[in-house]
């Protein structure tokens, strides 16, 4: 497996894997790029093959309207995973990426029997469990709010208005593809594993929920942190990633 396999602006790969035995799709937060799990790659390489799910309207998909559905995201990136399934890969999600990355399990599993190795979700409740209420985002300042909120916005570019013209279209749409999710109660049949950090406001009773959607085993992990505890991938998380991939 090599990163010169992945050509398509919808999955990126990072680093050189030939002989990798795992394959890690990983799926961004709202706003995010497939470049946020770089220092992941760069940590499990050559062991395990990392692969960065880029959504529409971002970056070299600029061009491309950006997706406020979720279902249709978890479509596009089980069609690619389908392409090339061998080894069946562990799916990671980061907040809205979790949900991503949970309809996207269901998808390979319905639409393309294809079992994946494992879940591991963070900074999102279960998708059982009721989102929080909705918010009004066309407005600009509730947009700036959450993202004061879950603290993953260095400051300054809020306050720069060339700058907020760039990213608020995209992160709007993602959040209104989080608030427009009906929720699911599907039971995989894969491991799941669910991080949060221990300061995080998105998920202080939602996380253990995630128990609910599999039949097979269920760990849990906090860690020091608010919604963005991940943030460069520090070794204690890359070390609960790499023992997640293990129950894989």
């Amino acid at each position: 497996m090599t990163a010169q396999r992945y050509r398509t602006p919808a999955m990126r790969a990072f680093h050189e894997a030939p002989q990798a035995a795992s394959r890690l799709v990983c799926f961004p937060h709202a706003g995010g790029f497939a470049s946020y799990f770089f220092p992941l790659s760069r940590a499990l390489a050559p062991a395990v093959e990392v692969l960065g799910v880029q959504y529409p309207g971002r970056l070299d998909r600029s061009e491309e309207p950006a997706v406020e559905d979720i279902g249709v995201l978890a479509e596009e990136a089980a069609a690619l995973i389908a392409d090339d399934p061998h080894p069946p890969p562990t799916l990671f999600g980061h907040s809205m990426g979790a949900l991503v990355a949970f309809e996207t399990a269901k998808r390979l599993t319905r639409d393309h029997g294809i079992t994946p190795a494992g879940l591991i979700v963070s900074g999102m409740r279960a998708p059982s469990r009721p989102r929080r209420r909705p918010r009004d985002w066309d407005r600009e300042e509730e947009l700036l709010d959450e993202m004061r909120l879950l603290s993953g916005t260095d400051p300054a570019l809020m306050e720069d208005e060339e700058l907020r013209e760039l990213f608020l279209p995209v992160l709007r749409s993602d959040f209104r593809a989080v608030n427009a999710y009906p929720g699911d109660d599907t039971v995989l049949s894969c491991p799941v594993t669910a991080f949060a950090g221990d300061e995080d406001p998105v998920t202080p009773d939602g996380v253990h929920h995630w128990a609910t959607h599999t039949s097979a085993e269920f760990t849990t992990r906090s860690f020091p942190g608010d919604h963005f505890y991940l943030k460069g991938f520090p070794p204690s998380v890359t070390a609960a990633v790499r023992e997640a991939l293990s129950r894989s």
